[in-house]
């Protein structure tokens, strides 16, 4: 089976950083496309940023010029890179994958459990 970890959520001034690690591991044959999304509670989940496993990246537009989305094949993690973060960005961000487990002939999408991040005005 395969799991996603999420780490580096936490509580931040408005203005600051915060470092999002989520980290793939199982039985994982290939993984396709990253991602992290974020939720609100009773809301639906919205795509932050992706990545393609060639390094192609895909930003929300509340996320681009503050956010940077990355990834490092060799560990199967996920990083998302937050900047000048608001208390509008006050939400559950959750990673994603779409992987091809090892025996499979076809992708899964994955989900991790997901981290907070609350930004302090």
């Amino acid at each position: 089976q395969v799991q996603l970890v999420e780490s580096g959520g936490g509580l931040v001034q408005a203005g600051g950083s915060l470092r999002l690690s989520c980290a793939a591991s199982g039985t994982i044959f290939r993984i396709n496309t990253m991602a992290w999304y974020r939720q609100a509670p009773g809301n639906q989940r919205d795509l932050v940023a992706s990545i393609t496993s060639e390094g192609s990246t895909n930003y929300a537009e509340s996320a681009k010029g503050r956010f940077t989305i990355s990834r490092d094949n060799s560990k199967n993690t996920v990083y998302l890179e937050m900047n000048s973060l608001k208390p509008e960005d006050t939400l559950v961000y959750y990673c994603f994958a779409n992987i091809r487990v090892r025996g499979n002939f076809y992708d899964t999408n994955y989900w991790g459990k997901g981290t907070l991040v609350t930004v302090s005005s």
